[in-house]
């Protein structure tokens, strides 16, 4: 691993046997030649995903294996990945190899470029042609709908697991269950700027989805009165000065 590193890739995973090996191939390859390191969150997976990816650790220098001693959740892994990340730029994808690795070097250049806003926290990617079933893309329509308009965060696609922020801003965000959904919200509340990507969304390879579409619509109804309350208890200093 070298010393420095630009870009950590945080993938949080759930009993993703079958998933999770391959997509870690994947990384390493699209990223083959940068300064980077990847870092799967195993969320107590009850099947052979901890034991697939040990078995990569000597193919893959860059891969990092931190497991959850009791399941937390995909927010929770997602924020323990983070937490570990080494690299002031960090990437995030799902576990369950849907989302496409090859767009993670497009969201890195977007949100690193020169002429970016010097507030620009993340960018969010965007999934151009869902491979889900039908009644989950209505439910996430529906959702996504209600959310963007309670919360106004230009998120058409808050469900999108690929995403790219700077480190420091997302350790600034309140945590919660499922927050991973509100991160746009969550960053424009900590005044920093949010910009979106039309990224590749894939079949998934193995196993099934751990979310059922009225469990999901539930929680983030509910989630989402609590997201609103913290917009309306948001205060800016404007910026700090040291004296």
């Amino acid at each position: 691993m070298p010393e420095t590193i630009e870009f950590s890739v945080v993938v949080p995973v759930h009993d993703e046997a079958g998933n999770a090996a391959n997509l870690a191939r994947e990384i390493a390859g699209v990223l083959d030649g940068r300064s980077y390191e990847m870092i799967f969150v195993d969320d107590a997976s009850r099947d052979d995903t901890r034991a697939e990816l040990a078995a990569l650790k000597a193919e893959l220098p860059a891969l990092r294996i931190v497991g959850h001693r009791k399941n937390s959740g995909q927010s929770r892994g997602v924020r323990t990945g983070v937490i570990a990340a080494r690299a002031p730029i960090v990437g995030t994808l799902d576990g369950d190899g849907q989302n496409d690795p090859a767009d993670l070097p497009r969201l890195y250049a977007k949100l690193t470029r020169a002429d970016a806003p010097a507030n620009l926290g993340m960018v969010a990617g965007k999934r151009a042609k869902r491979q889900d079933s039908w009644s989950k893309r209505v439910a996430s329509r529906v959702a996504n709908n209600i959310r963007k308009a309670a919360l106004n965060d230009g998120a058409d696609d808050s469900g999108s697991g690929v995403k790219v922020f700077k480190r420091e801003a997302f350790l600034l965000l309140p945590y919660f269950d499922h927050m991973h959904r509100f991160m746009a919200a969550l960053m424009l509340r900590e005044g920093y700027a949010v910009e979106f990507l039309e990224v590749n969304h894939r079949h998934r390879g193995a196993g099934r989805s751990k979310y059922t579409n009225l469990g999901r619509l539930a929680a983030n109804m509910t989630d989402l009165w609590g997201v609103m309350w913290l917009q309306s208890r948001a205060r800016s200093p404007g910026g700090t000065d040291e004296l």
